[in-house]
């Protein structure tokens, strides 16, 4: 069944039932002011409301359009149950997505503090930046048409951000991340995975090969930003960053505050370089480490040839440090 139908299905679902209780003089909708109604649908999650109640009739889209019900926008859990689609990646879904996000934007009157969503654009992304000053989450993972541009504005227009997920953003770099941290001071969670390019056969087919091909490659740029200019960040996610240890040492020395910090995937560092880095980070309570295994072929023949680096290069329980 398509998203399409099943609103449909919702919507006459909501109809019914609103009539029903009508005509038994059980409930009667019509008599219920304003303020009944945005406490009744206060209770509904975003899809029920936007999927079915707001369909119902023209009293109800009205109240479902009141700022007070329109300070969370949070679809993460819809991408969760459905899992990565191919059409998550095309240009309409794009544009579907954008309209909500505008739509729930123009309707919290400047009250929206939390949007968890993903697949948006620099066209619904804008606008936040222009009338949502109250934001605190912003998680727009898997948004291709994000960009550096639209990240400043919502920097300099949006600085009570507590909550940042970029992951999987690759028109994003660096210099998102140097200006998030300059005037976002309240930022404390960063999420900045990227796609896994040491296996991108279980994205091929979903995701678009010129895409995963984008991966970025700046991670010790990224980590040298994130030092810098993050320092009260507690929570850190770099699931396959292609920072080196040089980039793990920068985030040791620069972000102290850190409680917990995934480093999944992360090829480039080895056991020792994480063993030291941790020396630093006294707060840390947990960490995730990479664990795969990685050909010594990967690797320079003569500067990893020696089996005394075997458990160097070999991200295992087994062999780790």
């Amino acid at each position: 069944m398509d998203d399409e139908k099943r609103s449909q299905i919702n919507a006459t679902k909501s109809g019914r039932l609103a009539t029903a209780d009508a005509g038994s003089g059980a409930a009667d909708w019509a008599e219920l002011t304003n303020e009944c109604l945005v406490n009744i649908f206060s209770r509904l999650s975003f899809e029920e409301r936007w999927r079915g109640a707001m369909r119902v009739c023209k009293a109800w889209n009205q109240v479902c359009q009141d700022p007070c019900l329109n300070s969370v926008i949070d679809l993460d859990y819809h991408f969760d149950s459905a899992g990565e689609l191919p059409r998550f990646w095309n240009p309409e879904f794009e544009r579907r997505i954008d309209n909500m996000l505008r739509s729930v934007v123009v309707s919290s009157a400047g009250c929206l503090s939390q949007i968890r969503l993903r697949h948006c654009s620099d066209r619904s992304l804008s606008l936040v930046a222009k009338m949502c000053p109250n934001l605190e989450v912003l998680s727009i993972k898997s948004s291709p048409n994000v960009t550096d541009a639209t990240m400043d504005e919502i920097a300099h227009r949006c600085p009570k951000i507590k909550e940042l997920d970029i992951s999987y953003c690759y028109e994003i770099s660096h210099k998102s991340l140097i200006v998030i941290g300059s005037n976002c001071l309240n930022l404390r969670k960063l999420k900045r995975n990227l796609l896994n390019w040491l296996d991108p056969s279980q994205h091929i087919g979903t995701v678009p090969n010129e895409y995963l091909n984008a991966c970025p490659q700046n991670g010790d740029s990224e980590a040298a930003a994130i030092s810098k200019f993050m320092p009260r960040l507690l929570h850190l996610e770099l699931c396959f960053s292609k920072m080196t240890a040089k980039g793990l040492a920068l985030i040791s020395e620069g972000c102290q505050n850190l409680e917990h910090l995934d480093l999944s995937g992360c090829a480039n560092v080895t056991s020792r370089d994480i063993a030291k880095a941790v020396l630093s980070l006294k707060k840390l309570k947990t960490i995730k480490k990479p664990n795969f295994y990685i050909p010594r072929s990967v690797y320079n023949a003569e500067r990893y040839g020696h089996w005394n680096m075997y458990d160097e290069r070999f991200q295992t329980d087994v062999f780790r440090i």
